[in-house]
């Protein structure tokens, strides 16, 4: 067979068909473009932090440098063009550098919750019976209360610290994971090809983990990718309520936090504090919404149900 049959036999194959037709409907997608555009730009800032706003030698970049210790937030200057916050902070340097707290916090919670849900709810829609009837019963008790509450209970048990949020907003969040893995693979389990699987003689684990789970996966990742931001926006309140972040860390939650005394600005000028909030409230909105729109994205391609309309 010469080079060009060859290719040509390799351009048809049923994989590359598939590639070729998500990335189409990707181009098509107005939504996947922006959402992927602003993504892709917080993850530029992240990557670039030490070079957009250098940190001070010697000093952990994740400590705000400040600029004095006045009570009163500074307008926006040439040296600092998103101003001063409260206590002197640099609202820029928190900002940038806040964006690597975003991703780190987001991506983390979210890849932990999602191995621990498919974990679990694999087992239990799998094997059912006693064992899908414990951890359905502990993944109620998880749903009976409000998230942001038992987060806020988690955090305040481990003790005030980046690290105690995201442990908290784990143990929030896997139980999503495992209702949906749980409802995917008691959709799937019973299906031809798994049945075929078992009498094979492959084991329960293998059944699992190369017939169910690579099918299951589609409904899991647009979950993933809409939480990532919600992740984020829980995790910046639990800073702003002084639960998150150690005090003077770059968090855009806490940054928000240091005007919560400036808001309404001064006697005649209730907007002369605007940039104390406004911006790390920007940086917030527009990371969540990137992440949304990808999602929203992300289901409209990889759901079968209506990529093929």
């Amino acid at each position: 067979m010469g080079i060009k049959a060859r290719f040509k036999t390799f351009a048809t194959r049923p994989e590359l068909k598939e590639l070729r037709f998500t990335l189409n409907m990707i181009k098509k997608s107005p939504l996947s473009l922006i959402g992927m555009g602003i993504v892709l730009f917080f993850a530029l800032i992240a990557i670039f932090a030490p070079v957009i706003a250098p940190p001070l030698p010697g000093r952990d970049p994740y400590i705000i440098p400040r600029e004095g210790f006045s009570r009163t937030p500074k307008p926006p200057s040439e040296n600092h063009i998103f101003g001063l916050a409260q206590g002197g902070y640099d609202i820029f340097y928190g900002c940038i550098w806040g964006t690597r707290t975003a991703f780190y916090v987001g991506l983390t919670v979210i890849v932990c919750a999602t191995l621990i849900g498919i974990v679990l709810g694999s087992i239990s829609g799998y094997y059912g019976g006693i064992i899908d009837e414990v951890l359905m019963r502990i993944t109620d008790v998880f749903f009976a209360l409000p998230g942001l509450i038992l987060a806020m209970a988690f955090a305040v048990a481990f003790g005030p610290s980046l690290d105690s949020v995201i442990k908290a907003l784990i143990l929030v969040w896997w139980p999503t994971y495992a209702r949906l893995v749980r409802s995917e693979v008691l959709r799937i389990k019973n299906l031809e090809y798994v049945e075929a699987a078992k009498a094979s003689g492959c084991s329960d684990f293998r059944v699992i983990v190369r017939h169910i789970l690579p099918n299951a996966i589609f409904p899991i990742l647009v979950v993933a990718s809409l939480d990532t931001g919600s992740v984020v926006l829980e995790a910046a309140t639990l800073s702003f309520l002084g639960i998150g972040a150690p005090y003077g860390y770059a968090d855009w939650g806490q940054m928000v936090s240091f005007s919560r005394n400036w808001i309404v600005g001064l006697p005649g000028n209730p907007y002369a504090y605007w940039y104390t909030f406004v911006i790390p409230g920007i940086f917030i909105f527009m990371f969540v919404l990137g992440w949304s729109l990808l999602g929203d994205a992300f289901r409209d391609i990889l759901d079968p149900m209506i990529r093929r309309r």
